[in-house]
């Protein structure tokens, strides 16, 4: 049987699973649909990503002050100035992932870019071992491999299983692509420029597995610290950490790129002030923010998961709305980490460190030794040991 409660230990971590996986599901919907019919960017993606850090550390900011205030906030800050410093590392490696997110969906259509992203699975259990000493059975690695080799499918050419005649390969698709009716509508105009086979073994390869290894280590280190290292502070307040830093290192991008100030100008920001452009940055907001909470609340192999489900309504979602279209190569990938899925549910990693299950989200801005003493209290009033109860308090 599926073991749903070590999977999402309360109602509402099976809620931010269900939300991670449609914003990023949304995520290369909207930078593909933002793309011009030359498959580039009419905006500075820099400096989207600039924004989209700036938003997240607004909405945590306002989510923490409903309970505290912004000198509470400041104290906190200088408090745990150490665990700010450490966050400079996923930040930065975030930082490389989501400007990366734009070069690699400008190459690659959304279903190809979310199963070559899945060979990260691997590897990002190998650095979960090593970081929490927590040790994964062999059908957890079992689930990992098939989930790797259902990526590794994508790449298959099927040429030498069909004759030219009935070749039902992506490969062959393309060749045909310039040719066909769908070429006439914009939206398959964006599909026939896309690589849809996979790794070429050009810059292209070279950047997905940058991005690839930026996810992994990011995601895990961020996991370390919400559950280890700063598993005590208030989550907005890690958030806090996170974006401040964030936004020290695109700015440092822009900066090398001689654009910091050219990338505020009155053009640059009048072609990012679009509907278009303005619902990446909101969504890619909530991106980041629940990834916080999933990572602190469940773990980052769970995540992986996540990512590799997003596949099924991302080929559906861009076979509709830009015609790209779902051949036996992506169909027998999204089959295999399907049954991959399967079998992790069925020995799921359970990893809460030094956290609480989350039940509701008032329990988020509550501090976790208050909590603690909270429940001390509770339970010795349950018993009558007031005595005991004033010299814990």
């Amino acid at each position: 049987m599926t073991n749903w409660r070590e999977l999402f230990p309360t109602k509402l971590t099976f809620l931010i699973f269900l939300l991670y996986m449609s914003l990023f599901i949304g995520q290369g919907i909207f930078v593909t649909a933002s793309q011009d019919s030359n498959n580039s960017y009419s905006y500075n993606t820099v400096t989207v990503v600039l924004l989209t850090e700036i938003l997240k550390l607004i909405v945590s900011t306002c989510l923490y002050c409903r309970e505290n205030n912004l000198r509470s906030l400041v104290r906190d800050v200088h408090k745990d100035r150490q665990v700010l410093a450490l966050y400079m590392v996923p930040a930065f490696l975030y930082c490389l992932y989501n400007n990366l997110a734009f070069v690699n969906l400008a190459t690659f259509d959304p279903t190809t870019y979310y199963l070559l992203l899945q060979l990260r699975v691997v590897v990002t259990g190998v650095l979960f071992q090593i970081i929490f000493k927590k040790y994964l059975s062999r059908r957890q690695w079992i689930s990992l491999i098939l989930l790797t080799l259902g990526c590794m499918l994508k790449q298959v050419d099927l040429n030498s299983f069909y004759s030219d005649a009935n070749d039902d390969s992506e490969a062959a698709a393309l060749q045909q692509a310039g040719g066909g009716a769908a070429a006439g509508t914009v939206a398959a105009s964006k599909a026939i420029g896309k690589n849809m086979t996979g790794f070429d073994f050009s810059i292209s390869a070279v950047f997905i597995l940058a991005q690839t290894i930026c996810s992994c280590l990011a995601g895990v280190y961020n996991e370390y610290l919400l559950k280890d290292k700063g598993a005590e502070v208030n989550i907005f307040v890690q958030n806090v950490f996170m974006y401040l830093d964030s936004i020290v290192c695109n700015a440092g991008i822009l900066l090398l790129r001689g654009e910091l100030l050219d990338a505020f100008s009155a053009h640059n920001l009048g072609s990012i002030m679009r509907f278009s452009v303005i619902i990446i940055i909101v969504n890619n907001a909530a991106i980041g923010i629940v990834t916080s909470f999933f990572l602190k609340y469940m773990n980052s192999i769970l995540k992986t998961f996540a990512s590799a489900l997003e596949l099924l309504f991302t080929a559906v979602l861009c076979y509709f709305l830009f015609a790209i279209p779902i051949y036996i190569n992506t169909a027998l990938a999204i089959a295999v980490v399907s049954y991959a899925i399967y079998l992790y549910t069925q020995s799921p990693v359970v990893n809460l460190g030094k956290v609480r299950p989350l039940a509701t989200l008032s329990e988020v801005t509550t501090n976790p030794k208050t909590k603690e003493r909270e429940d001390d209290r509770r339970l010795l009033d349950e018993q009558g040991d007031t005595d005991l109860e004033m010299d814990i308090v």
